[in-house]
């Protein structure tokens, strides 16, 4: 079973990680989120699920406005040509469906078979802010722990720099 929000801030605490969480409508877009993320502090996000030719997966973790060149990815992964990850898929891995995918759902990913990708850019906030495993709601942590949270989950990020893609 996927590990839940309770879970979630669980481990968060567990590993002295402070976190903000504030509950809203159900959202499935970045665009469709905007009115409530002009009222939240720090970077917003978007995340993809991606897979390769050969099945490798990838969440790539980004700002929300950060221009994320698919067909162009591979090359800097060091993989095959990368497309969107089907739903059931998703569920069976992050534990999450569309809509809801987050740097948080990694903690689902027990087997370590997703390749997790930070965008650089989400350390120049102080705060990013990630659906907490499902999107009703907006949890928002520190940049600086990251990698700590990843780490503490078994995945050892890459960091890629987007802009200068």
């Amino acid at each position: 079973m996927p590990n839940t929000h309770k879970q979630l801030f669980d481990l968060l605490d567990k590993l002295g990680i402070a976190h903000t969480t504030h509950e809203h409508e159900a959202i499935f877009t970045v665009e469709q989120g905007a009115h409530i993320k002009a009222k939240l502090p720090g970077g917003h996000t978007k995340n993809l699920f991606l897979k390769d030719k050969d099945g490798k997966l990838f969440l790539i973790c980004a700002l929300g406005d950060t221009k994320i060149a698919i067909n162009k990815l591979h090359t800097f992964l060091g993989c095959k040509r990368l497309s969107f990850g089907k739903p059931d898929l998703m569920l069976e891995v992050l534990g999450v469906t569309p809509g809801s995918v987050t740097f948080f759902a990694i903690m689902n990913d027990t087997n370590a078979q997703v390749k997790l990708v930070l965008d650089a850019a989400l350390f120049d906030h102080d705060l990013v802010n990630f659906h907490p495993l499902e999107n009703s709601a907006t949890t928002a942590i520190a940049s600086r722990h990251l990698k700590d949270f990843a780490r503490a989950t078994g995945h050892d990020p890459v960091i890629l720099d987007f802009a200068s893609m």
